[in-house]
């Protein structure tokens, strides 16, 4: 029987503060190639789930701290993939801050898209990255987007949004998130505003579906 031929998977991590637009570049990368051909997983889908804790406390934790992620199952998660296996990513609820019970099923695909602003902080992911990327964008931009998108679509009082952004949020940045850019492949400043950087990227990543390199 002949063997069946296999190819490596592209991993591309995708870096920067909160608001700072990760989620579009990401979205950009994906959508410009067949949809059976990329995946992207949000690190965010990996923040702990804490049943121990009451509603309050849970919400007063600090989400912009690495221990807050189960990075190690999504390092467990990025090593499957690419060895050909389909992984059930946690779907977290950030109205709770709760894991739902159920998950979401992803297949091994040639191209992986994981975005998060600790993505480059963390060694072990970073190891894993055949591609990383940091989205630098100024602060007040950040902040806005961060307000409007808690607002919006998760449900927060603008006091509450006011308060996790100084106790947590600004010295987490620049604790972890401002550091790991040097860390960083490609530097896009203004996310997916930078239609220049996007066509670079998204380039690269047809020119990889084109002709993948094989194991």
């Amino acid at each position: 029987m002949a063997a069946v031929e296999q190819y490596m998977t592209l991993i591309i991590g995708i870096a920067g503060g909160t608001g700072s637009g990760k989620t579009t570049v990401a979205e950009r990368i994906a959508a410009a190639v067949p949809e059976e051909h990329v995946d992207v997983i949000q690190h965010d889908s990996y923040y702990r789930d804490r049943p121990d804790l009451g509603d309050e406390e849970r919400a007063a934790l600090n989400f912009d701290h690495p221990d807050a992620l189960e990075t190690a199952l999504l390092v467990e998660h990025l090593e499957a993939l690419r060895g050909g296996n389909p992984v059930r990513v946690p779907i977290y609820d950030f109205t709770i801050h709760r894991r739902k019970s159920e998950s979401r099923v992803v297949p091994p695909t040639p191209i992986v898209v994981v975005e998060g602003i600790l993505v480059l902080a963390e060694k072990t992911v970073r190891e894993l990255l055949d591609i990383k990327v940091f989205v630098d964008t100024d602060a007040d931009i950040r902040a806005f987007r961060r307000v409007r998108r808690d607002l919006e679509e998760r449900g927060r009082s603008f006091e509450s949004i006011r308060e996790q952004y100084y106790r947590t949020v600004r010295p987490m940045h620049r604790q972890f998130v401002e550091p790991s850019k040097s860390w960083a492949d490609v530097i896009i400043p203004e996310g997916g505003d930078n239609r220049v950087a996007l066509d670079l990227l998204v380039s690269k990543v047809r020119s990889v579906l084109a002709s993948p390199p094989k194991f």
